[in-house]
């Protein structure tokens, strides 16, 4: 049995095998349990094995790669049109290794250990960033129902929450003053862990060339840097520029039919946190733009006489995005006057 390619359908627990030969004809149908994977595929001969892009699928990519396999991950609405049948493991499994052996397939780059313990902290940090907004509009939606408004803002809860509470007069019963005093606490909390995340990853940023590379783009700072860097990886994987923009979905949809070119909005596909990132980054620049006559004659300057500040927004981001591939792909350092020197 000589096994050219497989498609592995990945669970918690137990896990669908399909395998083909050079012919494409179907020879190994299995189920393995979790404790089973690494000696089956150990025996085996190395093949080109497929996956989808799913939770632990980074994990198993690494460690059948270690064994010598091909590993090549995909992202699940590509592997869908090659179910032929209802849904089931069996099925899912044999439309990934026929859709993994597709020539004009797009794969999604292995992450390393390493990139994904960056994220990791990104993705922490983003969650204790979201619980502290929420948990300031509670305050403030709850010091409200007393007539107690305070402006937007957290810093304004932090300045405000102990004259509040220490004011006798303003009507709030005790349970109230300690049911509020709690959510201070709480929000400091949420601050803190926020804060000493951020730190770990400024430290990563500080130590790693190709981040700090990044940071000396306009609207790109460590955040968006390393971030940037754990998500991309190798930036060869892409083409050129305009590859690393579509998949962050800074490119516009299409819907165009009969040679008539449609463009519609943003496609919006990719990692939301990432392009988040990239469009706030650009709102920061056209603030400073907006304020400094030096840049009346660029080429942003050119954008935000045309369209509104949004567009601008997203189109200097998908300008940055291209950049950020020229630096990481033709390993350059960023220049400013790039453009006028070249």
């Amino acid at each position: 049995m000589k096994l050219t390619t497989i498609g592995i359908d990945l669970a918690k627990n137990v896990f669908q095998v399909h395998g083909v030969d050079e012919r494409g004809k179907a020879v190994l149908k299995k189920q393995l349990k979790r404790e089973q994977m690494a000696a089956f595929f150990a025996n085996l001969a190395p093949c080109l094995i497929g996956m989808e892009a799913c939770g632990s699928a980074h994990f198993w990519a690494n460690k059948l790669q270690a064994m010598g396999h091909t590993v090549k991950l995909m992202a699940p609405q590509f592997v869908k049109p090659y179910v032929k049948t209802n849904k089931n493991d069996a099925a899912d499994a044999e439309a990934i290794c026929e859709a993994v052996s597709r020539p004009n397939m797009r794969f999604v780059p292995i992450k390393q250990a390493e990139q994904q313990a960056v994220l990791a902290l990104h993705r922490a940090r983003q969650g204790f960033v979201k619980a502290r907004t929420a948990q300031a509009n509670q305050i403030r939606g709850l010091l409200a129902e007393y007539g107690i408004i305070i402006p937007q803002g957290i810093a304004h809860i932090g300045k405000r929450l102990p004259e509040i509470l220490e004011d006798g007069e303003n009507g709030l019963p005790g349970v109230f003053r300690q049911l509020i005093a709690r959510l201070g606490d709480h929000l400091k909390e949420l601050d803190r862990q926020a804060q000493e995340l951020e730190g770990q990853i400024q430290v990563w940023h500080s130590e790693n060339a190709a981040s700090r590379k990044l940071a000396q783009i306009p609207g790109i700072g460590p955040i968006t840097a390393s971030a940037l860097v754990a998500s991309i990886g190798n930036a060869r994987n892409f083409e050129n520029g305009r590859q690393l923009a579509a998949w962050l979905g800074l490119v516009p949809r299409q819907n165009s039919s009969g040679g008539k070119q449609t463009l519609l909005g943003i496609s919006k596909r990719g990692d939301t946190y990432m392009r988040t990132l990239l469009i706030h980054g650009a709102r920061a620049v056209i603030r400073v733009a907006e304020r400094k006559a030096a840049h009346a004659g660029s080429w942003l300057a050119g954008v935000m006489g045309r369209r509104n500040k949004n567009v601008a927004a997203v189109a200097l981001a998908n300008k940055n995005a291209r950049i950020v591939w020229a630096l990481l792909a033709q390993d350059r350092d960023y220049k400013a006057d790039y453009g006028l020197t070249a």
